[in-house]
Formats: C-alpha cells, structure tokens, sequence
C-alpha cells in the first residue's frame, strides 16, 4: 500500500508500511499549510532545488528526526555545513540512489536553483521514486520539455505536477507533460498558495481526462489518497 499527502503548496509525504516520505517541505510560512512543522516525521526528505518555498523546513525537520536528506551536491552540502544536518546524500541530474525499500532518480528541471542565503543552489531536478512496488515521478519546480516522454518511459505509475504557471508549467503544459508521460494516475501541486498561481482545478482534470489516459486526483491540504 501507497499512501500520498499533500501538506499544500509543493509539499508532500510518501508513506508506505514504516517509511515516510517528505518532499520538498515548506509549511512555517505557507499560507496554505495542512500543519506545523513539528508535527511532521519523515525519515527521508527529499530536495528539489533552493529556493525558500521548497527548504524552509527541511533542516528543522531533519534535525528533529534524525532524517536523511536527499538533495543535489550543492545543496546536500549547504544544509550539512549551514545548518548542522548530520545525514546528507548529495546526488545529479540522472544518478540512481537507494537506500532501504526507496530508490530514487534525480531527473532534469527546467527552473533556477538559489538558497535563501543567496548561495548557488546547483541544478534544479525532479525525481523518479520507486517505493512500495510504485514508481512516482515527482517534477519539482519545472516548465514542459520533451524529454519528459523518456521519463515516461520508465512506467509512471503516479506523476505529480506543477500546475500554478507563472513560474512553472500552467494548466496547458502540465497536460501536455501527463500526455508525455503517460502516468496511470495525475496529481496537481504548486498552485493555490498565493493568489499569483491560484488555478482552477477542475478546469486541469477535464483537459486531463479529454487529452490523456491518466487518471486526474485532486487532494486538498492535508488529504490522502492511497494506492494499492
């Protein structure tokens, strides 16, 4: 079993039997947030790149959990020697890593990649996970791009994409992206949190269902939806 949350904005946790899952968390000033940081446990984090609204909490949770952060060299390094985090894989674009019951690839992003120190936060990604007989494709901050179809290639289970435009794919080329990929299954993230990248989500799950085979799922801060 599989279980997917969405905690709002880019902000998710993977769980399967006794592993979690975070995902570029970012809740202590999200407007949108399904909870507080202390109330999350993970034993992986996972990073997609720099900037302040996919790190924010990444250290305070890994701190407090004793998580292994998975993250480009770049970053791995800054949240080792800034922010005293004593687990860190530091890992690039294409390169496989497993530890346990997950393995995961970083795949290529189309975005920048700053801290909020202002240090370089090297290439931005995403990432392929394969966890619990599933494999996800998680695309981080990211516009469309055809290699998406070679990510696809892989078998996709579940894919979860930016929805919110402006400064990721909007509702168009997130379609485009599922119809490369050609996932089972479609989740929308990075919209709604500021009124900038407010979307209507019904309007992605028709465009989805009429130009694609996956199946769109629309969660709300805080829910859940499982997968057998």
């Amino acid at each position: 079993m599989l279980e997917l949350q969405w905690l709002g904005h880019s902000s998710w946790l993977i769980r399967c039997d006794q592993l979690t899952v975070a995902v570029d968390p970012f809740l202590t000033d999200n407007p949108k947030r399904a909870c507080l940081e202390s109330e999350v446990h993970a034993d992986v984090i996972l990073v997609s790149h720099g900037h302040f609204d996919h790190v924010q909490d990444v250290a305070a949770i890994a701190n407090r959990c004793g998580s292994l952060v998975v993250a480009n060299y770049e970053i791995a390094t800054w949240f080792s020697e800034k922010h005293g985090v004593k687990k860190t894989q530091g890992m690039n674009l294409g390169g496989w890593f497993a530890s346990g019951d997950l393995r995961v690839k970083m795949t290529i992003a189309h975005h920048s990649s700053q801290l909020p120190d202002g240090s370089y936060g090297g290439n931005p990604g995403g990432y392929v996970i394969e966890i619990a007989d599933h494999r996800l494709y998680y695309a981080g901050d990211t516009a469309l791009f055809s290699d998406m179809s070679l990510i696809g290639r892989l078998g996709i289970d579940v894919a979860i994409l930016p929805i919110g435009d402006l400064f990721t794919m909007g509702i168009e080329d997130a379609v485009e992206a599922t119809a490369l990929l050609n996932p089972k299954h479609v989740l929308p993230t990075h919209f709604d949190t500021w009124p900038p990248i407010e979307r209507d989500t019904s309007e992605w799950s028709d465009k989805t269902l009429r130009s694609t085979s996956a199946i769109p799922i629309v969660l709300k801060p805080g829910e859940k939806h499982r997968f057998n």
